[in-house]
């Protein structure tokens, strides 16, 4: 897009973008069923219905502009997937693995505030308000869900950390028991000895 215009940048975004929002509509069903928090799947699915309302007007915001509605492959939002399916893979404890879903969850919504934000002020510059309010719309739903997965996180986090401590308790508590019987072991050996030698001198 050599010499290309502010208006034909915020074409491409929006493709970029459209693409963006058609790859979560197939990844946060995934999410919502990893997840074992049953406030944290429903944000999920819900997200999942807001974002197919993303996708609707971002079809509207391409009419807007007299374009045709296509996507342009999101590598960014890829690799943000890419991500969040290497932590379902992880063999982690329930909670710690929902504290990980929303890490990476956060991260793409992150990813999407910025790409809203920039396209949005973009229209506002070429005087594209009817776009501009599309995109103002969705923007502040990315907020909103951004918001919750940050309050979530509050009451998850610390279960997670909890976790974490009773497991490593627990291990060394089993540390400790195998040691303790090695010594006893060691201890009964050495009375067998005693008693041997005793009874052949006898």
């Amino acid at each position: 897009m050599r010499n290309g215009t502010l208006r034909e940048l915020l074409v491409e975004q929006l493709r970029d973008m459209y693409n963006m929002e058609n790859q979560l509509v197939k990844a946060l069903p995934k999410m919502a069923e990893a997840a074992n928090s049953g406030d944290l799947s429903s944000a999920f699915e819900e997200h999942l219905e807001q974002t197919r309302g993303h996708v609707q007007r971002l079809e509207q915001a391409f009419d807007e502009l007299g374009v045709a509605t296509k996507g342009k492959k999101c590598l960014g939002m890829e690799g943000l997937i890419d991500e969040g399916k290497e932590i379902l893979e992880e063999d982690l404890a329930p909670d710690t693995l929902d504290a990980g879903i929303i890490g990476a969850a956060q991260k793409v919504e992150h990813y999407e505030i910025a790409a809203y934000g920039t396209a949005r002020t973009h229209a506002q510059l070429l005087g594209l308000d009817s776009v501009a309010q599309l995109l103002e719309e969705t923007l502040e739903e990315e907020k909103q869900t951004d918001q919750k997965l940050t309050e979530l996180a509050q009451e998850i986090n610390p279960q997670a950390e909890l976790g974490s401590e009773e497991a490593e308790t627990s291990t060394a508590g089993r540390r400790r028991s195998v040691a303790g019987n090695g010594e006893t072991d060691d201890d009964e050996m050495s009375s067998r000895r005693t008693r041997t030698r005793v009874s052949s001198r006898s």
